[in-house]
């Protein structure tokens, strides 16, 4: 009998950033699509007709926020877990969603290995069976559910780093060489076109050519993912 696949509703009101989300949650194993929304009302009257397994939830929807999606979902009774999607670094705001039941919390920007990892922590503590023999393992499984992973990044990179170049490109979207990056965010220029290229490698960012001078176009790093 093949392994059932888990069920995903994007919700994200914004078209190219729905449309990466849905092709990123398309590249895990044993995930699907099953539908998106670009709206809450929209999704809640999605998720009362199809069933699915879960909704990776944007926050900032144009009709209403995230948590109140999530408390139609808890009063409706419906069977789907939710990841929370969120530029939001506000604790407060991290506290309400866990007292939800959000199961995981993706700030936004991600690269598609974050969303990978999160994915395949969820399907791993879905797929758990079974009596627990203690306390013990009751922490293993939600740790493993919801904690922190090194090698969601190449060896020798760090995610605070990552952010970091992440967020300095997105403050200039006309795109920045790997020398200007590393400027800005204190590494050499060979680090931080590593981490470029990672970018570049994960769908977030794309290298663009600059012709000016004489001799060979300036290589410059531009968004492509919208926050």
């Amino acid at each position: 009998m093949p392994e059932q696949t888990i069920a995903v509703l994007v919700v994200e009101d914004e078209e190219i950033t729905a449309e990466a989300n849905r092709i990123y949650v398309e590249r895990v194993p044993g995930f699907r699509v099953a539908g998106v929304a670009r709206s809450g009302r929209e999704a809640l009257r999605f998720l009362r007709h199809t069933p699915v397994d879960l909704v990776l939830l944007d926050f900032y929807l144009p009709d209403m926020h995230g948590l109140d999606v999530c408390r139609a979902i808890k009063a409706a009774g419906l069977a789907c877990d939710v990841i929370a999607v969120t530029s939001a670094r506000d604790l407060a705001m991290v506290r309400s969603a866990v007292s939800m039941g959000v199961a995981q919390y993706l700030l936004k920007p991600f690269t598609f290995a974050t969303l990978n990892e999160k994915l395949t922590r969820y399907a791993a503590f879905r797929a758990t069976e079974g009596q627990v023999a203690g306390q013990g393992e009751v922490d293993r499984a939600l740790a493993g559910l919801r904690g922190a992973s090194a090698t969601a990044l190449p060896k020798g990179m760090t995610q605070d780093t990552l952010d970091a170049v992440t967020a300095r490109l997105r403050r200039t979207p006309g795109g920045l060489s790997a020398q200007a990056v590393g400027q800005a965010v204190g590494v050499s220029r060979v680090t931080a076109r590593r981490y470029l290229e990672h970018l570049v490698e994960t769908g977030v960012a794309a290298r663009v050519p600059q012709y000016g001078g004489v001799g060979r176009p300036e290589l410059l790093y531009r968004i492509t993912t919208e926050s």
